[in-house]
């Protein structure tokens, strides 16, 4: 189960809103006394695909690239604050919320057989316009050596 506080997943989901019809990515710390940080990322997937549309295929319509500075500055804070790393959120605009075979490719380190972050789950949002229509969260499972669904519970 992924607990999360009922403020984080309203700037989760103003996120989603203000980025679309993008997809939007971020990264959520917490600490020691339960506080959680919802951290955006830029989406950098349009420059890419710009750039080299061969490697980089699709839009930030239907993909996302987090910017390596902002993830570099999660990092930092999650290292230098005492802040773990709790999930990565990424939005589905137009779409279902699900974990789709290239979010698991990213989430994956093929080279280590194993996920890039293991104690990390993974949120999905839904959003078509100014409507969140569903979340969903994905963690890894070492007995079936694949992400699986886990139900996302609002705490207070």
């Amino acid at each position: 189960m992924l607990n999360l506080q009922p403020e984080t997943l309203e700037q989760m989901y103003a996120h989603a809103r203000s980025d679309f019809p993008e997809e939007c990515c971020g990264v959520i710390l917490h600490d020691a006394d339960r506080q959680e940080f919802v951290r955006r990322c830029r989406n950098i997937q349009n420059a890419q695909h710009q750039r080299d549309p061969g490697t980089y295929p699709r839009d930030a319509r239907t993909a996302y690239l987090m910017h390596p500075d902002d993830l570099l500055a999660v990092h930092k804070e999650a290292e230098t604050q005492h802040r773990p790393i709790k999930a990565f959120y990424h939005s589905h605009p137009n779409h279902k919320a699900y974990f789709s075979e290239k979010d698991k490719a990213d989430a994956f380190l093929k080279e280590w057989d194993m996920p890039a972050y293991p104690g990390a789950a993974y949120v999905v949002i839904s959003v078509y316009g100014s409507e969140i229509r569903d979340v969903k969260a994905f963690s890894w499972d070492e007995t079936d050596a694949d992400f699986v669904e886990v139900p996302v519970q609002k705490t207070q």
